[in-house]
């Protein structure tokens, strides 16, 4: 008999969402509009707060230093997008960047420039999980919390947020470490049997993890994710498509 499903838990990039969605159209979404809305957004309380925090940050090399020249607005905000560039090349993730990119993103999925993108196969399994069974989904993703609300709630498929019982970012720890996922159980009240947590993601680390902890694990095979090493496919089962997650469980 398949085993018994009570909570699923998802990753994002490469499991409902094409791996190179941040890379493809969130980034350049990003480094396309950002003199523009320093521009628009100059005076507003929210973008003050925002530059400031950027130049509270530590100085890292290759990432110059925010100069404001209160008598040059244009000078000021090319030194500020100048930061925010270098940052961005580097792939750094600091907390005031991160706060910046997600005001913008913000904007521009309310405005509808952007888009979540979701694999056609994503919505209906999580309605069927939803309305059939009342199973609990929730998202673990390394991306902010406030960014994956944003993703889900301005998706192509529509508004998913009342499909999805709860989301964890990096705050709960980091997706490779096992006790991660342990603390995840601890806050959905599921310790008592890991196994009946199903965790989905295309990342051959985080899914070792997931099973370390004991959580049953599917990995996504999807179109541009990483390869994955022969060892791992002999004792994780990999899926192309979410509807394939009742080949192997069944849920409550």
């Amino acid at each position: 008999m398949s085993r018994l499903i009570k909570n699923v838990v998802i990753d994002i990039e490469g499991t409902t969402t094409p791996i190179t969605f941040v890379h493809d159209v969130l980034f350049p979404y990003i480094t396309n509009n950002l003199t523009r809305y320093l521009s628009d957004s100059w005076s507003d309380s929210q973008t003050i707060a925002d530059v400031n925090a950027l130049k509270s940050e530590p100085l890292v090399e290759s990432v110059p230093a925010i100069h404001i020249d209160d008598g040059n607005r244009e000078k000021s905000i090319e030194s500020v997008c100048s930061n925010i560039k270098a940052q961005m090349s580097i792939d750094r993730k600091s907390t005031a960047l991160k706060q910046l990119q997600g005001h913008m993103w913000r904007a521009a999925y309310e405005s509808k420039q952007i888009a979540g993108l979701l694999y056609d196969d994503v919505r209906p399994v999580l309605e069927r999980l939803k309305q059939e069974s009342a199973t609990p989904v929730y998202i673990y993703s390394s991306g902010s919390i406030a960014a994956q609300k944003l993703l889900f709630g301005y998706s192509t498929a529509g508004d998913c947020l009342p499909l999805l019982a709860g989301h964890f970012d990096t705050t709960i720890g980091l997706k490779v470490e096992s006790s991660s996922y342990t603390r995840i159980l601890e806050q959905i009240k599921a310790t008592e049997q890991p196994s009946e947590t199903l965790f989905i993601t295309d990342s051959q680390r985080e899914a070792i993890a997931a099973k370390d902890a004991g959580l049953s694990v599917l990995v996504s095979v999807r179109p541009g994710n990483p390869a994955l090493t022969p060892n791992l496919t002999d004792h994780i089962q990999q899926i192309t498509n979410f509807n394939q997650i009742y080949n192997s469980f069944r849920f409550n």
